[in-house]
């Protein structure tokens, strides 16, 4: 299984779901990101992005976010309880499959200098990315907000930023991006409106002040709720669980005269926090993950993956679902060729009659792995972006706002659905580059099979161009409609080109 990164960037702006809109259409602009998870906060003015892909798509989302936060958020007129210090406030990568810190402090730092150097706005690294041993921790950081850095940068040097000038972006104001491992983000909400109780309880349970370690707190007022709350970030929850942490707030708030009216997660959490909570309140002997039924399922389906089943695949594609359809059929008929091409570079390495082509067979094979894989993988990336055009056609049309946000969702995933195929063709292309290196070099006894992975990678472009073409018609950008159409055409071409190739190598031996 490939690398898999999570991000979750956080943006100043929880008042306007249009303008939330239009940045989460941007991030999943970017082939190859899913979206997981937005939250909005009102009284924070804080929007919430969970997002995951392989590491140089999470990286190209996040900068697409804040690209495009830059275009639409002021800090100049910008107010919320939460801290913050720029348009979008803070970006983690945080690793989930495959991959670990070290893959995320080099996307933090190669992104942090993207944005500096691309959209001039100044950049603190935090967490395991800092570069400076006080500021792995955000709230030294963000100490003062907006309006105190921007007043002291350039000026104090600890407030200099990591990246960038000494300056604050006119409109946008800083960024802090880092590399975490998981947290949950917990609010617990308290029956009182004294925000001074709040401050207390947080105060008590944060790490910076004698606290909880791996606990972040700070007490705010929530005004539509009339009630206050003590907002946390539980950055190690295995040694600070959730429990443990709620436990206190409530004895803190009995000493102040007051009770939790209700507490919530924000965003995605690890299942294993929750799972711990579950133990500690249900006070259960002797369980295990591995009760949950769901976790069999996704070991199941992580052994053997849905659409690596032929017949739970051939199942979905037979049924009324518009998903997995044509474009995943492409994908998958060019990974049985890359499959094919696979195994007849390795039934030709480690014979001594072909010792000559050794070289170039385990070329083959070492591509033809990488082809494969890619093209598993788009088999369910061609179906995601279906249901993502499906999605932005049913976002709400009922303000002019929202219609402008519509029109982008929309025009964003046309195109996604549009580079998915076109992705198909280049890999489907350069299997036949391999079908006829293996044809005309590998064991003779199995050019047939050389030939059929040539055919079957011929079936992924041919189908894969019919549903570019298909989808090219709801591009509104000329320009890239145009740009499309000519690499499809042209790897149409050469594909045809490339098969008769084929065809009279495979031909001329099995005839010869």
């Amino acid at each position: 299984m490939s690398k898999i990164i999570e991000c979750v960037p956080n943006f100043s702006e929880g008042r306007r779901p249009e303008i939330v809109d239009e940045i989460v259409a941007a991030i999943i602009a970017i082939n190859g990101t899913y979206l997981l998870d937005r939250e909005m906060d009102p009284d924070h003015n804080r929007a919430v992005i969970t997002f995951i892909g392989s590491p140089e798509a999470v990286k190209a989302g996040a900068f697409a976010g804040i690209a495009k936060a830059t275009e639409l958020i002021d800090m100049n007129v910008h107010t919320g309880e939460h801290p913050r210090l720029g348009a979008t406030d803070v970006c983690p990568f945080i690793p989930l499959v495959n991959a670990g810190l070290d893959d995320c402090i080099i996307l933090a730092k190669e992104l942090g200098r993207q944005v500096a150097d691309d959209l001039g706005i100044p950049v603190y690294l935090y967490e395991a990315a800092a570069v400076r041993p006080e500021r792995e921790n955000l709230a030294v950081i963000r100490a003062g907000q907006y309006e105190g850095i921007k007043a002291e940068m350039g000026i104090k040097a600890e407030r200099d930023p990591d990246l960038g000038a000494p300056r604050m972006h006119p409109t946008a104001g800083a960024v802090v991006i880092g590399a975490r491992m998981p947290l949950v983000a917990f609010n617990v909400y308290l029956n009182t409106r004294d925000l001074s109780v709040a401050k207390n309880i947080a105060r008590a349970i944060r790490q910076r002040s004698g606290g909880f370690m791996f606990c972040k707190a700070l007490g705010f007022d929530i005004q539509d709720q009339a009630m206050v709350q003590v907002s946390m970030n539980l950055t190690n929850y295995p040694k600070t669980p959730v429990f443990r942490v709620f436990e206190t707030v409530k004895r803190e708030a009995a000493r102040f005269g007051t009770s939790i009216y209700s507490s919530e997660v924000v965003g995605l959490a690890p299942q294993q926090a929750l799972v711990d909570c579950a133990e500690y309140y249900l006070q259960l002997e002797k369980f295990s993950s591995e009760q949950i039924i769901e976790n069999h399922l996704l070991k199941l389906f992580q052994s053997t993956p849905p659409v690596a089943k032929p017949e739970t695949f051939f199942d979905q594609v037979a049924s009324s679902s518009p998903a997995p359809g044509g474009g995943s059929v492409a994908a998958a008929a060019g990974a049985l060729g890359a499959a094919l091409a696979s195994m007849v570079a390795r039934l030709t390495l480690g014979k001594k009659k072909y010792r000559d082509v050794s070289d170039a067979m385990s070329a083959v094979l070492e591509a033809a792995e990488k082809r494969r894989g890619q093209l598993t993988l788009r088999i369910d990336e061609d179906a995601l972006a279906f249901n993502r055009v499906m999605e932005a056609r049913s976002l709400p049309k009922n303000s002019e706002a929202e219609q402008t946000a519509r029109v982008a969702a929309v025009a964003a995933a046309n195109l996604h659905a549009t580079e998915v195929p076109l992705s198909t063709m280049r890999d489907a292309g350069a299997v036949l580059d391999l079908a006829l290196t293996a044809a005309a070099s590998g064991n003779p006894n199995s050019v047939s099979d050389a030939g059929v992975a040539a055919l079957m990678a011929q079936a992924a472009v041919e189908g894969a161009w019919l549903n570019v073409r298909i989808n090219l018609g709801g591009l509104d950008d000329a320009a890239k409609r145009s740009a499309i159409e000519n690499e499809g055409e042209r790897l149409l071409r050469e594909a045809r080109e490339k098969m008769e190739a084929v065809l009279a190598v495979v031909n001329g031996k099995i005839d010869g």
